[in-house]
């Protein structure tokens, strides 16, 4: 375990100098679904819901939350986002509708967070669009996939492997 790098000596909570890191290549995709009811499914599916496209305006909301997450976390840096991308896996047959939110930058700190935040905005998004259907539907199975570059090296959760 790595100790905790946004407090100073005295406990104060800082943002992490980063001024002397080396820019590189860094991507980081996130992972997370909502469980829906059949009703829900169906209305998704068929473009039914009267507050339009919910998978569209989810994808354009996760967008917006990636490219705002320092101004939602504390002590994210605000980064130049070179590629972002929501997509998609729809199961059917449990009720299920995955995100993946894929980030990818050039900086000296990583977009972990960047691409958490848009999964999970995402998500909520969904939610919102259909909670006049149902308010049961459960966010869960968030999580960080994977990540490349910086100085930590790459990181692969493995959970879908």
């Amino acid at each position: 375990m790595g100790e905790f790098t946004h407090f100073d000596i005295e406990g104060n909570a800082i943002m992490v100098d980063v001024s002397n890191k080396e820019v590189t290549d860094r991507t980081a995709v996130a992972k997370g679904k909502i469980i829906v009811n059949v009703e829900v499914m169906q209305s998704i599916l068929n473009h039914t819901i009267k507050k339009g496209d919910v998978l569209g305006v989810a994808r354009v909301a996760g967008i917006m939350a990636v490219k705002n997450t320092a101004t939602l976390i504390p002590m994210c840096h605000p980064l130049a986002i070179n590629k972002c991308a929501v997509d998609f896996n729809i199961c059917q047959e449990d009720n299920t509708i995955q995100a993946i939110c894929t980030v990818k930058t050039e900086g000296k700190t990583g977009v972990e967070m960047e691409a958490l935040t848009g999964v999970t905005v995402t998500l909520l998004t969904i939610y919102d669009m259909c909670k006049a259907i149902d308010k049961r539907m459960e966010l869960t199975d968030i999580y960080l996939e994977k990540k490349n570059g910086g100085k930590s090296g790459d990181f692969f959760h493995g959970k879908d492997s």
